[in-house]
């Protein structure tokens, strides 16, 4: 009897709690953490004497005032993306011919030769070489040069103290979607990996609001979908402008569709927390860390090596067995058409309501293990769809591009259009995360169900989106 009067104090203490919470407002956490800072700062000032690092303390305040003020913060954000992604566009370009014409034009008429010299089978040579060794070799030649010089920018920002800015930007935004002023931080590892992004969400003590962080977080752009953006950016929307401001027009496509990510995660955030996940947003204290000048080598090699090469990796790994699938596909016969080209012929009508083809949507369930293949295998189906001669070795087979305009050619006979690439770019934001991510969220929320919502719930926004981009479109055209 007892221990129920006290279970009945303790639930109605609790109660009481938390609508005194509420009823002070979510500005209250704020204000005992801000009063806190103002009298230690006040006995600081009256205890200790500063030298040397008092300058310094005035000059990182002084450029926070400007990067983290109410009117300048968010302008300055985006120059630095659009920054960031012009100088990965512009240097990109050229060292990807480059390795393209030393893997593919070189080296794959190397190994062929190799194989007819040894006379091996037809199937174990288009398997090997057509397949696997070009599906790898795309893969390098795409990936490797934008994010050899994405990373060590994206790092560099990391290590100037600038990144923490950007997620105190981000809080109030993140509040008033009803979701936790953390997940900016976890949306900004999502930049990076959308798996990384996903354990992140563990710094958020609320499990309703991590959750949201969870199911949300494949709205930002992973590292394996930046090459598929910049290679279609620079495509076909640098294509509209003069070749002098092609850059800057692919790269601001680029921040587009990224802020377009933040915004999504922020409208289905909101929704979540006034439905399924409904509850108040929390409160929390972001302290930021000082700027310090950044360790160049060491970036360099946390970007080149931690990031790059293991990303790089990881693509490789997932893209030999995808050119071996790819290539049995296309090679297996059903009848008079493989069966590849019996799933694209048969999605086609299908996909052009979203604006997509049979090609966009095959390569999306075969790039399922990794978004780094999507594009190698693209370009694959397309050839194989469009039956191009005088750009590969046959049906089925990669083929060799020298540059991008090249690349521009085999989707422009492959039936591309504009918009096209708009709904690919689309789509590459709104799809399903990868099997890793699927995997982590998983085990992050030990829930089928929520697993579930959190692979179908991009997908379906991404034909909604993509389907009203096409109507739209074909409105005014």
């Amino acid at each position: 009897m007892q221990n129920n009067t006290i279970k009945s104090k303790g639930e109605e203490i609790i109660a009481l709690a938390n609508t005194v919470r509420w009823d002070l407002g979510i500005d209250f956490h704020d204000s005992i953490i801000e009063s806190i800072y103002e009298d230690a700062s006040l006995i600081a000032k009256k205890t200790v004497q500063q030298t040397g690092e008092k300058e310094a303390y005035s000059f990182d305040l002084k450029i926070d005032k400007i990067v983290t003020s109410k009117w300048l913060g968010f302008p300055l954000m985006f120059l630095m993306l659009t920054v960031v992604f012009w100088l990965t566009v512009a240097g990109a370009n050229y060292p990807s011919g480059l390795l393209a014409s030393l893997l593919i034009d070189t080296m794959h008429p190397i190994l062929k030769g190799f194989a007819a010299s040894v006379n091996m089978p037809w199937w174990l040579d288009g398997v090997l070489i057509d397949g696997a060794y070009l599906s790898m070799a795309w893969v390098i030649a795409v990936m490797l040069p934008p994010m050899a010089i994405f990373f060590p920018i994206f790092t560099l920002l990391e290590d100037l103290g600038y990144l923490p800015r950007v997620a105190f930007n981000m809080d109030s935004l993140f509040r008033k979607a009803g979701a936790h002023g953390k997940q900016a931080l976890t949306m900004s590892m999502g930049f990076g990996c959308n798996a990384a992004g996903v354990v992140a969400a563990r710094v958020i003590d609320s499990p309703r609001e991590r959750l949201i962080a969870i199911i949300t977080n494949n709205f930002s752009l992973c590292n394996g979908r930046w090459p598929t953006q910049i290679l279609i950016a620079s495509i076909f929307m640098g294509s509209l402008v003069p070749a002098g401001m092609a850059g800057i027009v692919s790269a601001g496509a680029v921040v587009a569709i990224a802020l377009l990510g933040i915004f999504f995660s922020l409208v289905v955030s909101w929704v979540l927390s006034k439905s399924v996940l409904k509850g108040e947003a929390s409160s929390f204290s972001l302290e930021l860390p000082p700027y310090r000048p950044p360790r160049v080598l060491q970036t360099l090699y946390t970007s080149l090596i931690d990031r790059t090469i293991i990303v790089l990796w990881r693509a490789v790994v997932f893209a030999v067995p995808a050119g071996v699938f790819i290539w049995l596909v296309a090679n297996i016969h059903m009848g008079d058409l493989s069966i590849a080209e019996h799933f694209i012929q048969w999605s086609n009508p299908f996909a052009i309501i979203f604006g997509l083809n049979g090609v966009i949507l095959l390569a999306y369930i075969i790039a399922i293990p990794a978004n780094e293949i999507v594009i190698p295998t693209i370009l694959m189906l397309t050839v194989l769809s469009a039956k191009l001669t005088g750009v590969g070795a046959g049906s089925g087979v990669m083929f060799e591009l020298d540059s991008l305009s090249d690349t521009a050619n085999v989707l422009h006979a492959g039936g591309w259009t504009l918009l096209t690439a708009v709904n690919l770019m689309l789509f590459s934001l709104l799809h399903n995360p990868c099997s890793t991510t699927i995997m982590t969220i998983y085990k992050e929320t030990k829930s089928a169900k929520w697993t579930l919502v959190s692979t179908f719930l991009p997908i379906v926004l991404g034909f909604i989106v993509t389907f009203f981009t096409t109507q739209i479109w074909l409105l005014f055209h």
